[in-house]
């Protein structure tokens, strides 16, 4: 997914553009070779998750926890691997957790928001955690709740595709409470 400039006219000096790429290209190259090992089920790197219904397979940030975790979001029918801008949420007894909205390239998130409940952290993924590098530019983390609005989206028209209502109407509220982040100064 390409991320707008919030100033189209504004050239870029390539610094985030090239972090970006170097943390796509590390994700790919991670989950390339990481794929056999999930046959195995052992990837020292990475903690790799199942959503037990789908069974898509993904990395989610360990600030969602051990349980269950489940994916919205698009997924590979040759690979089996989530790709794509979704939500990665936990759910513990029948009650959704922490959650993740944002983009994930072959299993392992990029950029996005996870919401504890308690607030938001927003930013890159380094392998363990969404955001959380101490020093975090701002366009990151408004990079960061862009793509988490439209994970949110499209997690609502997912749910409205399927008939639920209310779960449609939850996420578009989600989906504007994120939105409401970019206008804080």
């Amino acid at each position: 997914m390409q991320i707008k400039d919030k100033n189209p006219g504004e050239r870029s000096t390539g610094s985030r553009t090239n972090l970006r790429a170097i943390v796509a290209l590390a994700a790919v190259s991670i989950a390339m070779a990481s794929t056999s090992a999930l046959g195995a089920g052992s990837d020292a790197s990475l903690k790799w998750s199942q959503d037990p219904t789908t069974h898509c397979k993904f990395v989610a940030p360990e600030s969602l926890g051990d349980g269950p975790k489940y994916w919205t979001g698009p997924c590979s029918n040759i690979t089996s691997i989530a790709t794509g801008v979704g939500m990665i949420v936990a759910r513990k007894s029948n009650q959704a957790g922490p959650a993740f909205y944002g983009e994930v390239r072959a299993g392992i998130p990029i950029i996005g928001v996870v919401d504890d409940g308690n607030g938001y952290r927003a930013g890159l993924f380094d392998g363990k955690e969404i955001g959380s590098a101490k020093e975090a530019e701002r366009v990151d983390i408004d990079d960061s709740f862009e793509v988490a609005v439209t994970a949110a989206k499209r997690v609502s028209d997912n749910y409205k595709r399927e008939g639920n209502t209310a779960s449609a109407k939850h996420y578009l509220a989600v989906a504007k409470k994120l939105d409401e982040q970019l206008n804080r100064d």
